[in-house]
Order: C-alpha cells, then sequence, then structure tokens
C-alpha cells in the first residue's frame, strides 16, 4: 500500500504555516527550500511540538499532552495514538538518516526518508515512495545551509524547491515534545529487529512523561531518553499465536539490557559518547502490552523507574 506519507505530511505543514504565529514558528528560505523553526531563533512551544511530532508521523498519528504522574507527583505526558503504526512509525517518525553536511549533523526523520529509502528497514519491509515534494524533519541546533539542501536533494532526487525541511533542537520545548512522542516508534523498531511480522500490529498507542527543557542539548537528550526509556509506556493491538507474542515480549522493553536502571548520561558516558557502543536492547519503552485481537487475551511486559525518571527531570 502507498500512503503518500510526504503529501500528507505537506498538507499539515501547509496548515501550521498559515497559522505560523500562533505556534511561534518561523519560515525561511535557503536555496528555494522551506525552512521552518521550531525552536532555535524563536520560541516555539508545546503546540508546535505537537504538530511537529504528527507531521513526523505524515498525519498518520496523533500526539496530544495528558495529565499523568511520575512515582505519585503530577506530571504531563506526551500521548500517540495511530491506525497505521508501521507507515507512521517506522515509514516516516523513525529517526534513521543522519544528515552531515558542511559541518552541520542532525538526526533526520518525517516522510522524506520514505524518498530516500536506503536504510535497512526500507529493504526489510520494501517499502519506497516517489513524491513530487518532500517533508523531513530534523533535530538539530543549526539551520540548514544550502550545503544542507543540496545533500539532501541529491540524495533524494529532487530539485529544492520540492524540499521542505523542520528543525528543532532536544533542549527546546518542540524538540522535547516530538523526541519523547516516539514511544511507539521504539517499540515497533525494537520488535522489527527481532524478527516479529510487522503485519501483524494493526493500532497502537503510547505515553510518555514530557521532560522539563534542559539547559543544554546534551542534558536534553539525557532526560529525553530517561523518559522514554524508564517510563513510556505502549500498547499494541495485534494479531497472531498468544505464543508467540509470550516468546518476544520480555525481549522488547528497555529492562531487557543489563544496562537498564543507570541514567541515560551515565550510560553515555561509559560508553565513551558513543551512541554504537551503547546496548541496542535498551532503545525501548518501559513497558509494553499486546492486546491480542484474534484471541482476546492481554500480555504485559516490562517495568517503569519513576525514580530514575524523577532524579533526571530533577523533580520530587
Amino acid at each position: 500500500m502507498k500512503y503518500e506519507l510526504n503529501q500528507r505530511a505537506r498538507q499539515l505543514v501547509e496548515r501550521m504555516a498559515a497559522a505560523a504565529d500562533d505556534f511561534r514558528i518561523k519560515e525561511s528560505c535557503v536555496q528555494d527550500a522551506r525552512i521552518f523553526d521550531f525552536g532555535i531563533r524563536v520560541e516555539g512551544g508545546l503546540d508546535a511540538g505537537q504538530a511537529l511530532a504528527e507531521i513526523c508521523m505524515a498525519g498518520l498519528g496523533w500526539a496530544s499532552i495528558l495529565p499523568g504522574d511520575v512515582g505519585g507527583l503530577h506530571w504531563p505526558y506526551v500521548f500517540v495514538t495511530t491506525d497505521h503504526p508501521v507507515a507512521a512509525c517506522l515509514y516516516s517518525q523513525y529517526a534513521g538518516w543522519q544528515i552531515s553536511a558542511d559541518g552541520f549533523f542532525a538526526m533526520g526523520s518525517g516522510p522524506m526518508r520514505a524518498a530516500y529509502a536506503r536504510e535497512d528497514l526500507f529493504l526489510k519491509l520494501g517499502y519506497r515512495e516517489e513524491p513530487s515534494e518532500v517533508v523531513g524533519v530534523l533535530e538539530g541546533r543549526k539551520l540548514p545551509n544550502g550545503a544542507v539542501v543540496q545533500y539532501i536533494c541529491e540524495r533524494i532526487g529532487i530539485t529544492s524547491d520540492k524540499l521542505i525541511l523542520l528543525i528543532a533542537p532536544t533542549a527546546s520545548q518542540a524538540g522535547n515534545v516530538q523526541v519523547v512522542a516516539r514511544s511507539v516508534e521504539t517499540a515497533l523498531h525494537k520488535l522489527l529487529e527481532l524478527g516479529f511480522d510487522m503485519r501483524q500490529i494493526e493500532s497502537a498507542c503510547g505515553s510518555t512523561p514530557l521532560p522539563p527543557v534542559a539547559a543544554n542539548d546534551m542534558a536534553g537528550i539525557g532526560r529525553t531518553n530517561d523518559a522514554i526509556l524508564y517510563g513510556a509506556r505502549v500498547t499494541l493491538w495485534v494479531r497472531g499465536a498468544d505464543a508467540a507474542i509470550a516468546e518476544v515480549g520480555p525481549r522488547v522493553p528497555a529492562c531487557s539490557s543489563a544496562a537498564f536502571g543507570k541514567p541515560f548520561l551515565q550510560i553515555f558516558e561509559e560508553a565513551g559518547r558513543d551512541f554504537y557502543k551503547i546496548d541496542k536492547n535498551l532503545f525501548s519503552p518501559a513497558e509494553i502490552t499486546f492486546c491480542n485481537l484474534d484471541s482476546g487475551k492481554v500480555q504485559r511486559f516490562g517495568r517503569t523507574e519513576p525514580d530514575v525518571i524523577k532524579a533526571s527531570f530533577g523533580i520530587g
């Protein structure tokens, strides 16, 4: 099935652009490409973060901020839902493209990845798009320049006037929201790595405590990762055999990693600040629940660690 992810995302961009002042974002132009700043030279905000998260999911998933608690303390959560979890979260939202050009670096997500389609997951799942216009989301601190625009356009095979890029730093309100809106995405990516049949996943929702904005992006990376690893809860509606779910379930949540329990920045330092040296089993939500649409059985795995979150967020 072709989802027209870039076209769907572009429609959301246009609605957001028409109310840029309300969202506290700013549009500019670099070599005919449209660039939207969500928190570098402008304030951005919570509404901008929700809009950014939904564009990341190409309009096939929805994000909202709801009340919750962390270890008995009232705290806001980012809640996401989707009836097209593989398309929304893997084909679009997953930050799987490292954008590096002329001293610029950012993690690339959004539906532009489906136009690039050179990541392993696109080969595994057999999906690719050839859109007339492309929408990408970047997590970074610098606004993209002409070299970045050229880098992306050359790899996708489009002219710069067909490219739309949205960017937010990790340590910003909008950046915080869009990063922790990835609870379902982390669960699905882990299941893909474990060989689970993604065609069995019908719907999904997930919630993650929303971190306070950190003083800098490194601290922000620590807080957003702690929020997901120790606080995110994901529910999947699936089909298939209960025995197969029981076998894979314990290997999905973050506690399947021996590193579980330490603040993420401590784990990062122990790995020599190299993400690729961190146990890949760690990158998962804290808790996952499978609701089997065939049998009606519910199976839950993992656990949250509110004390780690409270220490990371500086609350309590």
